[in-house]
């Protein structure tokens, strides 16, 4: 039997990385898992990749009508929804001399915005006792050259987190969220110009942590199921830092 036997899930932004890695485990422990991406073909191998329980949903986090549709095709499903992995995100780096508005609301309309819609939206379909978990980042209590606003953004969902906890708590729904350290993801590599660059950024990045190496998205996955299930049920409002110690030592 798997720790999530009969229960649905939605994971946003998961034709790659840490969001495949999840809907992968997620349905390997027994859940209906939606997916969304935004572009269809990837979605479809993605699809293909997670097996017979995954339905992939084309959709756009900051694009309301079709966060739309994805809520109505959960809703056809009929079994409501136990586990929302709102993960779906991105970032450029951009010093703050060079920061314009359309970086600026591009990071935040995905990553903030993204996230209170996708919420919002789903909560009619959140079961009794229903996980929410979203995906923030170790650098909401770091500093971070030519990343500050995607820093910002990080800790607006750390906050979220928190609030949303307190407002859901009546209906047994538990928030939480999980902050990476550097994974190595593809979105990590795409930060870089060129392949050269993707390698000596890795590298720098491995290096400033205490574990000298990045993670990997799989053992994000692991973090994520924890909150899903029944292991984490004493726990709301949480944030769990999966960095090597990055943030801690």
């Amino acid at each position: 039997m798997g720790q999530l036997d009969n229960k649905t899930a939605l994971v946003t932004g998961a034709t790659a990385g840490i969001g495949l890695a999840t809907a992968k485990l997620l349905a390997a422990e027994g859940a209906e898992v939606f997916i969304t991406g935004r572009r269809k073909e990837t979605l479809g191998l993605a699809v293909a990749e997670i097996g017979a329980r995954a339905t992939g949903i084309v959709a756009d986090v900051a694009d309301l009508e079709a966060l739309d549709r994805v809520v109505e095709a959960i809703r056809d499903h009929g079994k409501g929804l136990d586990v929302l992995f709102a993960n779906a995100g991105g970032g450029e780096f951009s010093a703050l001399e060079d920061i314009t508005w359309e970086h600026y609301a591009t990071t935040f309309n995905t990553n903030v915005g993204g996230t209170v819609f996708t919420v919002q939206k789903a909560l009619p379909l959140l079961n009794h006792g229903a996980s929410v978990i979203i995906t923030g980042s170790n650098i909401d209590v770091k500093g971070a050259a030519s990343f500050s606003v995607y820093a910002a953004s990080k800790a607006a969902l750390r906050s979220f987190t928190r609030s949303w906890a307190a407002e859901l708590v009546s209906r047994n729904i538990r928030v939480n969220s999980i902050a990476p350290g550097p994974i190595g993801t593809p979105g990590l590599r795409g930060l870089a110009a060129d392949a050269a660059g993707a390698d000596a950024l890795l590298a720098g990045l491995a290096s400033g942590v205490p574990m000298a190496r990045l993670g990997q998205p799989e053992e994000i996955a692991d973090t994520v199921l924890f909150l899903a299930g029944e292991h984490s049920r004493y726990m709301t409002g949480s944030e769990i830092y999966i960095d090597g110690g990055a943030s801690q030592i």
